[in-house]
């Protein structure tokens, strides 16, 4: 039996990839759970497993080729004898020329479209009703905004799976996309001279991160009132800490920096001051508290900066901390973050110490609603008991939506972070 092999659906409003290497050619036999081909989306670079096994009859793509969601990758050879085989985790598989099932999925577009299209009074009726979901579809649809009491379900009796989630995200997404042309509703954009006339120019098309990124980024700056706090930390202490306590850290394959030790710093800050771990709805003019602690950390690689997440952090040591930033930032330099390690941040830390710079404002990193930038920390002269003595200074730099958190709150914040880390010994207290 020949199956077709699609690109699967990957979540966060993602329509299509680069294919940055094919891993299998006409006439290999590929078994399930093997990796056939490595993409880059608008994310990460993700590996993708075939969930069929069987011979390679054609290669419908190649190498630096970008291709949609949905699209045809091989023409495979199985021994699959019943449709029911196929794989309803991605629902990437399915049996060429089959009629019924092209039915089936245009009905699912077709009802997530109708779901946009109802007037509010209908919406709001609807959402006094339970939503047929499970625990797991109601968990993506929280961390990727969506309200599961709008999406309408394709499975029996009206039960919306994951997939129909994705179909009502992605929708909206392109409803969006089409009414803006990619740039934020009421802002104009200028058409861009001739650079020319001026001198020799060159173009170069943006990598799917960096698409990504600038229109993220945009809509960010353009939706969310941002105000930045600053302040300075007086690490002398720390830094005496740090490096005691560095060989017995490296020991266990993580390395004690500064970032590791913020990741715990802030989230007991956020514990204090809930403000900062929220999201803002405005749609219902409800503030979104959460009651886990997952922090992002961006990070510089050559395709861009991309944010993935620790999670937990507030359960973990700052050992166990220190270990899991250099395994998920040893990940994203080698493109093998996937679309889970960027999922279910409350809050982001962006530290450019290493490569210097006095203060930065960073954009906030919505749905959250602050990031703490850090740059590079220096000695300077602090007049102490009446003389002048050099102390290494942090500076810190605190973005934050002012629609849910006051300035004086976010004053406060920095302070208790500023505090933790100007006294060592309370952090050997959090464990």
């Amino acid at each position: 039996m020949l199956l077709e092999f699609k690109l699967p659906e990957l979540g966060e409003n993602i329509e299509s990839a680069e294919i940055v290497n094919v891993l299998v050619k006409a006439g290999d036999k590929v078994e399930n759970d093997q990796i056939v081909i490595e993409i880059e989306t608008d994310k990460a670079t993700v590996e993708v497993p075939s969930d069929i096994s069987g011979v390679i009859e054609e290669v419908k793509i190649k190498t630096g080729e970008t291709i949609k969601i949905g699209s045809t990758i091989f023409i495979i050879k199985s021994d699959r004898t019943s449709e029911t085989s196929v794989s309803q985790k991605t629902e990437s598989v399915k049996i060429v020329e089959n009629p019924i099932q092209e039915k089936e999925e245009t009905k699912i577009v077709e009802s997530i479209k109708k779901s946009e299209t109802k007037d509010i009074p209908s919406q709001k009726e609807f959402t006094h009703k339970i939503a047929p979901a499970a625990p797991t579809t109601r968990r993506f649809a929280r961390e990727i905004g969506i309200d599961i009491n709008q999406v309408s379900g394709s499975g029996p009796g009206g039960r919306i799976s994951i997939n129909d989630v994705k179909l009502f995200s992605k929708s909206l997404n392109e409803k969006i996309s089409n009414s803006s042309g990619g740039v934020p509703m009421g802002i104009r954009q200028e058409a861009l001279p001739d650079f020319s006339k001026w001198g020799n120019i060159s173009r170069e098309p943006m990598s799917n991160i960096r698409k990504k990124t600038a229109e993220h980024l945009s809509y960010a700056w353009a939706t969310i009132p941002h105000v930045t706090q600053f302040d300075k930390a007086d690490i002398t202490e720390l830094e005496k800490m740090r490096k005691q306590f560095a060989k017995k850290v490296e020991t266990s394959g993580g390395k004690l920096t500064v970032t590791a030790i913020l990741l715990k710093v802030v989230a007991s800050a956020m514990k204090v001051f809930p403000q900062f771990n929220a999201s803002i709805d405005m749609d219902k003019k409800e503030i979104i508290y959460k009651d886990y602690f997952n922090i992002g950390i961006a990070v510089d690689t050559e395709k861009g900066l991309i944010v993935p997440v620790v999670r937990d952090v507030d359960k973990k040591n700052i050992l166990e901390l220190s270990k899991d930033l250099t395994d998920i930032s040893v990940k994203a330099r080698n493109k093998k973050v996937t679309i889970e390690d960027m999922q279910g941040g409350c809050f982001t830390i962006s530290n450019l110490g290493g490569i210097g710079g006095t203060a930065f404002t960073p954009i906030v990193h919505g749905p959250e609603v602050a990031i703490l930038g850090v740059s590079r920390g220096r000695y300077e002269p602090v007049y102490i008991d009446g003389e002048f003595v050099p102390r290494m200074l942090l500076p810190l730099s605190l973005s934050y939506d002012h629609r849910v958190i006051d300035g004086a709150d976010a004053a406060r914040f920095i302070r208790w972070i500023s505090t933790a880390l100007e006294q060592p010994f309370l952090l050997s207290l959090e464990g």
